[in-house]
């Protein structure tokens, strides 16, 4: 009954709420706007804002959220600020975010993993399967927590069931340490057809190196499956933005 739950979970991040294409997998290629909670793409956030003239309009004006409008916080503390206001509100994704820059030391916040995990933890029991993703991370190796394969394991088989591609692909390379090729090819499989590159590439070294890993049908079967996540997620717009800055590359 696990492996049935673990192995059937699919991903989707969801649709811009602007363009409403699928959002991609890929970090880079969506924003979380702390000021609605909404997750925007690259694309939509790089273009430039017209008025009714068809004029570019002023810097500020280029600042607000391509959302709800709303100016782009001009110091730390206000980002900080805003985004207390989201995790009040029960916003998993911000709680998240906290996590991260307490994780990372970033916006003003001091390094602080155990402080961190906490907000991984509240963030994952809200639903954001990301998180689980995280704390997977922190006990693979040793942020905060001591180093433990098991507990691992178990974080990202939550992150994986909870749709997070990131925690998939983990769980894929935790088999192949454990010399499970089988189980490792079907978690590669469910990440490719959610747009994670990397698990493409160690299919093609399942095909190409492996000893019968991957067979010729698995690795056309996998590139089959990631053109079309691609076809899902392309878009004029978000190939300008990526074109300007490989910080809104998308895929």
């Amino acid at each position: 009954m696990h492996d049935e739950k673990l192995f059937n979970s699919s991903h989707h991040n969801g649709d811009c709420p602007i363009c409403f294409v699928p959002l991609p997998t890929l970090k880079s290629g969506s924003r979380y706007m702390s000021c609605c909670g909404k997750i925007i793409c690259s694309g939509c956030s790089y273009a430039p804002v017209y008025d009714n003239q068809g004029n570019k309009v002023d810097n500020d004006k280029q600042n607000e959220c391509p959302f709800c409008r709303t100016l782009a916080p001009k110091s730390e503390k206000e980002t900080i600020k805003r985004l207390n206001k989201r995790i009040e509100a029960g916003d998993a994704i911000a709680v998240c975010t906290l996590g991260y820059y307490y994780r990372d030391g970033k916006c003003g916040m001091p390094r602080d993993y155990v402080k961190a995990l906490e907000l991984f933890h509240r963030a994952g029991e809200l639903g954001f399967a990301r998180a689980y993703s995280c704390i997977g991370y922190a006990y693979d190796y040793g942020r905060g927590v001591e180093v433990d394969e098991q507990k691992a394991t178990h974080y990202y088989e939550l992150g994986a069931m909870g749709g997070n591609v990131d925690a998939r692909y983990n769980l894929g390379c935790v088999e192949v340490d454990a010399g499970n090729m089988d189980r490792a090819l079907k978690h590669y499989m469910l990440a490719v057809g959610s747009g994670h590159a990397t698990s493409l590439e160690r299919i093609k070294e399942f095909f190409v190196e492996g000893e019968g890993y991957a067979t010729k049908d698995d690795y056309t079967k996998a590139l089959r499956s990631y053109q079309a996540y691609l076809s899902e997620i392309k878009s004029a717009q978000r190939d300008e933005a990526a074109a300007a800055s490989q910080e809104n590359r998308y895929y």
